[in-house]
């Protein structure tokens, strides 16, 4: 069965809707106030808190498409299968049903709502480990559908164990479906190792909290989450190879070869290494990040120039225009999906332009310094291209061509090993920075928590009613707050904002919420993206209140 990616999404959305789930939104890239990740990897990252047993508004059964971005992949990128940005659709059970509903489910939407022949499936589940056993009752429910043994394999926890999405908090054992893309009909015995199965479908049985000693307890209630890679369904359906071949990319795919003239294997790598990353760095600045040395700005900034020089191997030396068209044909496909893309599009396009351009300034100033470091010392060390590397952002790859001009090469081993130091030291900051966790809801994070709540509404009654939460960072030591402001804040205006939010915090006024319907929370003025992000939430979502409207910022 062939389908678009809207027909898709529409067919699953039903399909459990029919099992009474409650479509919910897609939340931000941005994790909302979780200091352990960078940007949301999966559909339940928001969900987190109901995951440990907080009520949700739309109930126990909920589901929708998610857009994730996982760097954990950027190496991969280029072969059949992975991308960095992806949308994920998903289904959960907050303490509602567990592994024999949500494997049944799983298999009847995948043989019977699309028409998969179950001799192109496979399934894993785990092997067990220590006091946690094997799964054997997931197996079992597999095979009661029809499901051969040969078919399931048991994995380790490398294979088939999820999570927590940071240092603490829900998880557990998996069983993942796989797809047979090979020419020859699927073999009888399934074999992992085997490229040729490739997963589409993941169903999580959430049954333990991780603890901060390492240790697992059982969680207070069992939650099911589920996640299918759309971009890989529709490789399945379709019949394809590769993800570049589905809609979603075909188009950006023509023009990049048709701009490169290319179709090499290396080049091919180059070109599906330029479509991800600008899809991807597109989907980033429209959720209101922007290139920077830190955090999400880095990554974004890592994917652009990343693109750029990825872009000159295939011979376009000035890729500013080019690289804005892969971006805007790459997220054309999905516009329906996202409809803020649309509103975007000019921001995207003025933020991957400068980009490019500080770019291609920065290779400029490094072959310039890479001719002083030639000139004073008749070579080109292995440290030497990892300063130019940390210093200036010049690429090994083109320190490399430079070197072999003159007739020599770089010591590959040496800069790995200085760029090994580098991270190390890189890590140990960000284990400080990110002190806390998913599960870390101490009075002091809950304080700063609402502290941000406070902040936000200080800063558009100093700035204006265009200010807009960005991200934000919590831990129990410190908070951090990102904003949209075109111009530096005035120490002036910092004083205002601090004065203001002071006054509040030294009224000490009640904090509480109601469950009202997202129309009744933007009538009495409560700041969220409900558009966005509440608009799917069901009947009512929770809406916290900081005093009243006397006394109240």
């Amino acid at each position: 069965m062939s389908l678009t990616a809207q027909q898709l999404i529409d067919k699953y959305i039903r399909f459990f809707e029919s099992k009474s789930h409650k479509q919910i939104s897609s939340a931000s890239l941005i994790p909302e106030n979780d200091p352990t990740v960078l940007f949301t990897t999966a559909g339940m990252h928001p969900l987190v808190p109901y995951l440990m047993g907080e009520k949700h508004p739309a109930g126990t059964r909920l589901v929708n498409y998610q857009r994730c971005i996982r760097t954990g992949d950027i190496d991969e990128v280029g072969d059949d299968t992975h991308n960095t940005f992806f949308t994920m659709l998903g289904n959960w059970s907050l303490g509602d049903y567990f592994k024999k509903e949500a494997i049944e489910w799983s298999f009847e939407f995948l043989t019977k709502e699309l028409g998969i022949d179950k001799e192109k499936l496979a399934f894993t589940v785990f092997e067990g480990e220590g006091k946690i056993p094997k799964d054997e009752i997931s197996a079992k429910f597999w095979e009661e559908l029809g499901v051969s043994e040969k078919r399931i394999a048991y994995l380790d926890r490398e294979e088939n164990w999820w999570g927590p999405a940071g240092q603490t908090g829900p998880c557990g054992p998996d069983t993942e479906m796989f797809y047979w893309v090979g020419e020859d009909n699927a073999p009888e015995v399934y074999d992992p190792s085997d490229d040729n199965w490739v997963e589409i479908w993941n169903d999580v049985f959430m049954q333990y909290n991780k603890k901060a000693d390492g240790g697992y307890e059982p969680l207070a209630q069992q939650n099911v989450d589920t996640g299918m890679g759309l971009e890989r369904i529709l490789v399945a359906l379709g019949g394809l190879k590769t993800i570049y071949e589905t809609e979603l990319f075909a188009g950006a795919m023509e023009y990049i070869v048709e701009q490169t003239k290319a179709n090499s294997d290396t080049n091919e790598h180059s070109q599906r290494v330029i479509a991800d990353h600008m899809r991807a760095s597109a989907m980033i600045i429209a959720d209101g990040i922007e290139p920077s040395n830190k955090d999400q700005g880095y990554i974004l900034r890592r994917f652009i120039r990343r693109s750029v020089r990825h872009a000159r191997r295939l011979g376009i030396e000035d890729s500013k225009e080019f690289l804005v068209e892969v971006a805007m044909k790459t997220t054309a496909p999905i516009e329906s999906l996202y409809d803020y893309l649309d509103a975007e599009k000019k921001h995207i396009t003025k933020i991957i332009g400068q980009e490019v351009t500080k770019f291609e300034k920065t290779l400029e100033k490094g072959l310039k310094e890479l001719q002083k470091v030639w000139d004073k010392k008749g070579s080109i060390t292995g440290e030497d291209a990892f300063d130019l590397y940390q210093s200036y952002g010049f690429p090994l790859e083109l320190t490399e061509e430079v070197s072999i001009e003159y007739g020599q090469s770089v010591d590959h081993e040496v800069f790995h090993d200085e760029f090994k130091k580098h991270q190390e030291t890189s890590r140990a900051g960000a284990a400080q920075k990110f002190t806390g966790g998913l599960a870390d809801h101490s009075a002091e994070t809950l304080r700063l928590h609402t502290a941000t709540h406070l902040l936000h509404k200080a800063l558009k009654n100093i700035l204006g009613e265009d200010i807009e939460q960005k991200g934000s960072n919590i831990t129990p030591k410190r908070l951090r707050f990102d904003f949209n402001y075109d111009a530096k804040m005035t120490n002036e205006q910092k004083q205002q904002v601090e004065d203001m939010v002071n006054d509040q915090i030294n009224k000490a006024l009640p904090v509480y919420f109601e469950e009202v319907t997202p129309e009744k929370a933007k009538e009495r003025g409560a700041i969220g993206y409900f558009d966005d992000k509440y608009a799917s939430l069901g009947n009512k979502l929770k809406v916290y209140f900081v005093g009243d409207d006397e006394n109240g910022l």
